[in-house]
């Protein structure tokens, strides 16, 4: 994810925090010190925040333990300010499956606020309004925090644990496709319904409006992600890969690659040595932004991106879009097995359009 950097990474994930959750850092200090609390409460504020991500951390690792059971593997997982986000490969698709994947992480949550509970026999008001950085003591906000980890997440709206589950369970008595739409169109009316309420009694509160919004985005991009997968149901990446392409060779500059760039449509070029082996891509982002720091004569070879992720003609079409997407190239290189030669490259755009071809085609075929 963008603007985000690497802290550590643990039995093969990467656990990442973005930029936005230092500022969320500052806020609280910031807001210790208006409030005439001292550096001493402000650190404390802060250590109690560093502490809820870390039970974030691991409530995301309950699902990255439960999909690593399943063969899935999870590349990273991401902080943000409104919580964590792991990255798996792939959601499984046996509504078992992900229905155990979805229950592990405010599993984690139950385990880590009924030990607090045990072990030192503390108690708290659990109220909507309860205030994690005035309220009781140290132990007691993070088991209450804990408790709301797991009542949020198993809210039934995507991107939400309960989002998942609502799916798993109509995915046991219809199609994954039309489980997904359901449970998104769920999630987005429950959505709607707390903005509406919150405009009609004049309670508008801004962090849960930006979650509204966050959860109506989140239901429509899962709801287009399966859409998307069904619809490539059945297809291979040569169905949908670029054929007629242009490339660079390793000697060339960017003065060769903008000429490319403005002769044709295409906008990231294949770098192949002189046996045609893939060396990497010149990109257009990097392509412009180096013309202004390294001048046209620089050498494409200090600018292009490795892109060592590749595909072949016959793979899974839904797989190679899955790669791609968790890739950091636009375009993925489609190279013949045994010999290594590049035959074409997948990009999204030119999914789409085919995915359009193919949906008028059929909509033709219908109406004959």
């Amino acid at each position: 994810m963008k603007w985000s950097f690497r802290l550590f990474t643990l039995a093969g994930t990467e656990v990442r925090v973005h930029a936005t959750f230092l500022l969320l850092l500052l806020f609280v200090a910031g807001d210790g010190f208006l409030r005439g609390q001292g550096i001493s409460a402000a650190l404390e504020s802060i250590l109690f925040i560093t502490t809820m991500f870390a039970c974030v951390v691991l409530h995301e690792f309950g699902h990255v333990l439960a999909a690593r059971g399943y063969g899935i593997r999870t590349p990273d997982i991401t902080l943000l300010p409104i919580g964590g986000v792991a990255r798996l490969e792939r959601m499984p698709r046996k509504p078992s499956e992900e229905l155990v994947v979805a229950v592990s992480g405010p599993l984690v949550n139950v385990i880590i606020a009924a030990a607090i509970y045990l072990g030192f026999g503390i108690t708290a008001a659990l109220n909507p309004g309860y205030n994690f950085l005035k309220s009781g003591g140290f132990f007691e906000k993070l088991m209450v925090w804990n408790a709301f980890m797991v009542a949020f997440n198993l809210i039934p709206a995507f991107p939400m644990d309960g989002g998942r589950v609502l799916r798993a369970v109509f995915a046991m008595f219809m199609d994954y496709g039309t489980a997904t739409r359901r449970a998104a169109s769920i999630g987005q009316g429950l959505a709607m319904l707390v903005a509406v309420y919150m405009l009609l009694n004049a309670t508008l509160h801004p962090m849960l409006l930006l979650i509204c919004f966050f959860i109506f985005m989140a239901a429509g991009q899962e709801a287009a992600g399966v859409a998307q997968q069904e619809a490539t149901r059945n297809m291979r990446v040569r169905d949908a890969m670029l054929t007629d392409f242009r490339t660079l060779p390793p000697d060339a500059t960017l003065r060769d690659g903008v000429e490319l760039l403005l002769t044709g449509a295409q906008q990231d070029f294949p770098v192949l040595d002189s046996h045609g082996g893939m060396q990497g891509m010149l990109t257009r982002h990097d392509l412009i932004s180096a013309l202004a720091e390294k001048g046209p004569s620089a050498p494409v070879v200090e600018v292009m991106r490795p892109c060592p992720d590749s595909t072949s003609p016959g793979t899974d079409l839904s797989q190679a879009l899955d790669a791609l997407n968790a890739s950091d190239c636009p375009a993925m290189p489609v190279l013949e097995p045994g010999s290594g030669r590049l035959l074409g490259l997948l990009t999204a755009e030119n999914v789409g359009e085919t995915l359009m071809v193919h949906a008028a085609l059929m909509k033709l075929r219908g109406s004959s």
